[in-house]
Order: structure tokens, then sequence, then C-alpha cells
């Protein structure tokens, strides 16, 4: 078994005007995908024979940061605490409590890449297979937030690489983030890429990253402590045994699939 590391989730604490500032782990690295995804996505985006001039390159950047955070907060909302938040509306804008969802940002940033790429006649699809290699750093950039914060780890094991977390009983548990960070950010990310550089079917390398993003999520669900939602004390699990994660999962899965069927069904 391993000790959770000593580290603190805040970077630094300081006082301005009165105010307690904190700069956190999470939220830098979260700052750092989205810089990182400023200065590597032109070059992607040329393997697809895409240039843009710096205003609409910046345009595109800024409508994936906001689908990004509106998608991912609203998609928490709606998919695993609506009736909370029902109830107390105003605390949907405490975004600092926590409280974001991947499949709502997914959601956030394929309507707001449509949304551009129909503004700019542009393939969503080319686009979208330029990006993917980027959203897998973010993905990698997050899980290793969440480690730093000791949140969203894993069921008891008796594994070795079992880690004791603070606040988590005492007991080894799944290191859920970095099967994550290993998984969905790194491998998801290199395999996008391979597909980018070897220039495959336009497309393939999006829907593939949903897919896999989808299978990798859905098991990994299965030794991962789900959220404490009242969701699951009113209705159970779904279907008996499914997180609201592993069914949002099992959905981009089906997609992927009808996705990449009609990629190959389609005339060039």
């Amino acid at each position: 078994m391993i000790q959770f590391p000593n580290i603190s989730p805040e970077i630094a604490s300081f006082s301005l005007l009165g105010l307690d500032l904190h700069i956190r782990w999470y939220g830098f690295l979260y700052v750092l995908s989205f810089v990182l995804a400023y200065f590597l996505y032109r070059p992607l985006l040329r393997l697809k024979g895409i240039e843009l001039k710096r205003d609409n390159y910046e345009s595109a950047i800024f409508y994936v940061m906001l689908g990004v955070i509106l998608g991912g907060r609203l998609g928490y909302v709606l998919f695993y605490n609506f009736m909370d938040y029902l109830a107390h509306p105003l605390s949907i804008f405490a975004v600092w409590e926590g409280g974001m969802s991947f499949h709502g940002g997914a959601l956030g940033v394929i309507i707001a890449g449509i949304i551009f790429c129909r503004q700019n006649k542009l393939s969503f699809l080319a686009m979208a297979d330029a990006a993917m290699p980027i959203v897998g750093i973010g993905l990698a950039l997050g899980r290793l937030g969440n480690f730093i914060n000791a949140e969203l780890w894993g069921k008891v094991t008796t594994l070795p690489w079992g880690v004791i977390f603070p606040g988590a009983g005492g007991l080894p548990r799944h290191p859920t983030q970095i099967y994550e960070l290993l998984l969905e950010g790194v491998l998801l990310g290199l395999i996008a890429y391979i597909i980018l550089r070897k220039n495959l079917k336009e497309g393939l390398g999006f829907w593939t990253f949903i897919g896999g993003y989808g299978i990798v999520r859905f098991l990994i669900e299965f030794v991962r402590v789900p959220d404490e939602l009242s969701f699951y004390d009113k209705f159970g699990f779904i279907f008996g045994f499914m997180s609201i994660g592993q069914f949002l999962s099992l959905l981009m899965i089906i997609a992927s699939i009808i996705g990449i069927w009609f990629l190959y069904r389609r005339k060039t």
C-alpha cells in the first residue's frame, strides 16, 4: 500500500484588499490546459490542412473554453444533482464549491464547435480530430488535480498500489484518478495523435476518443466510489448496478459506434 503524499491542494494563499485568496492546484491545472491548448491546437490543425487567421483561431479557442466551462457546470447540474439545484438555484453559480461534469463539458464543446464551424464554413470532424490529443492532455491534468485534492478515489483494495487517502477511513483504495489520468488522458490522447498523424479517415480520431473514453470510464466506475447524490438515495442505481457516469459513458459508446459506422458507410 502507498501512503498519500503530503501535498497541499493550495499552491499559495494571500490576502488582497481584505479578501482571503487561494491559488489551488486544480484551478492552476485547469488554466494550464487552456494555455497549452492555445499553443498546441494550431500545429495540430495544420496536420489536417487547416490554417486559420489569428482572429478566427482565437475565436475557436474561446468557443472551446466557453463550451467546457458552461457545459461542464450545466452538465453536472442537470445530470447529477438536478433536484438539489432546483431547490437551491443560486448554488448553481457557486462553482468554487466544485461540481463539473466531463460529459457535460464534452457536449458543450461539441455544440460550441458545431456553431463555430458552421459560422466559418469549416469541417467539424476535421477540427475535432485535431483537438482530441489536446483533450487527452486536459483530462490528464484534470485527473492529476483530482488526485492532489484527494478526491474521487476508488473502493478499498488489497492491490500493492492501493493508496491511503486522507478522509478515506485509513484503508488503501484504488487510485482511480491515476487510472483515468493514464487511460483517458495519456493513452487515448496518444491514440488520437497517431490517428491524426497517419491522416486516417476524417472523424475517426474524434469518434475513437469518444468511444474510448466511454469504455474506460464505464469500467473504472466499477472500482470508483460513486458520488454521494440524492439521486441514488431516491431511485438507486440505473438498472440496479449502473451509476450516472456509467450510463452517460454507455451513451458515448453507442454514439461512437454509430458515428464510425456512418464514417465508413459514407462515400468519399
